[in-house]
C-alpha cells in the first residue's frame, strides 16, 4: 500500500507527464487542425474557378464567365504589396503580347481601401488590364486568400491550370501561358 506522500509524488508526477505531453503536442494538433481547414478550401486544380461578380473602378459588375473561351491570369494582389508591385509589368507585358490570342489578366485588388488607393495606383502604373475589388467572399471562395501576390492560371474552359502564392519568376507564368494558348516555348539557346 501507497502512503499518502508516495501517492500525491505519483499523482503530481502522472499530471507533470500528461501537461507535458499536451504542452509539446498541442502544436502539432493546431498545425493539422489548421492543415484540414485549409486543404478543405483548396483549390483544385483541373477543377473550374469558382465564378464570381465583382465591380470595376466604374462601378460595373464583372463576372470570371465573361472571360469564358480565354486564357486567363487571375492575380489577387494589393496596393501595398512589394511582390505584388513586381509582377504588375510582367502582367501588362502578356496583356499587350498575347491578348489578341484571346488571353487577359484579371487583377482582383484585396485593398481594404478600395478605389480610393486602388485608382491613383493603377493610373501611376498604366495597368493596362482589368481590375476588379475583392472582397472577402470571393477570398473564401478560393480557400481564404492568405497570402498576397496569389495567381490562378486558367486554361480556356475555365479550369484552374496553375496556382501561385506568392512570387515567381516571370519566365515561369509566360511558359504556362503560352502553353495554354498552344503557342510555341522558345527555347534558350
Amino acid at each position: 500500500m501507497l502512503s499518502p506522500l508516495r501517492r500525491r509524488i505519483l499523482q503530481g508526477a502522472a499530471l507533470a507527464s500528461v501537461g507535458l505531453a499536451v504542452y509539446l503536442l498541442w502544436p502539432i494538433a493546431l498545425h493539422l487542425t489548421a492543415k484540414a481547414i485549409l486543404d478543405s478550401h483548396a483549390i483544385d486544380l483541373s477543377k473550374r474557378a469558382p465564378d464570381f461578380t465583382l465591380r470595376d473602378a466604374s462601378a460595373r459588375r464583372v463576372s470570371l464567365s465573361d472571360y469564358q473561351g480565354k486564357v486567363v491570369v487571375l492575380n489577387f494582389w494589393a496596393t501595398w504589396c512589394g511582390p505584388c508591385k513586381a509582377e504588375i509589368p510582367w502582367f501588362e507585358d502578356f496583356q499587350k503580347t498575347y491578348a489578341s490570342r484571346g488571353f487577359t489578366v484579371l487583377g482582383v485588388s484585396m485593398d481594404e481601401d478600395g478605389w480610393k488607393v486602388i485608382n491613383p495606383f493603377a493610373a501611376s502604373e498604366k495597368i493596362n488590364y482589368p481590375i476588379l475589388l475583392g472582397d472577402s467572399k470571393v477570398s473564401m471562395l478560393y480557400g481564404g486568400i492568405d497570402a498576397l501576390p496569389t495567381t490562378l492560371v486558367l486554361d480556356r474552359q475555365g479550369k484552374v491550370a496553375y496556382v501561385h502564392a506568392g512570387l515567381i519568376e516571370k519566365t515561369e507564368y509566360e511558359k504556362e501561358i503560352r502553353q495554354l494558348l498552344g503557342v510555341s516555348v522558345q527555347r534558350s539557346s
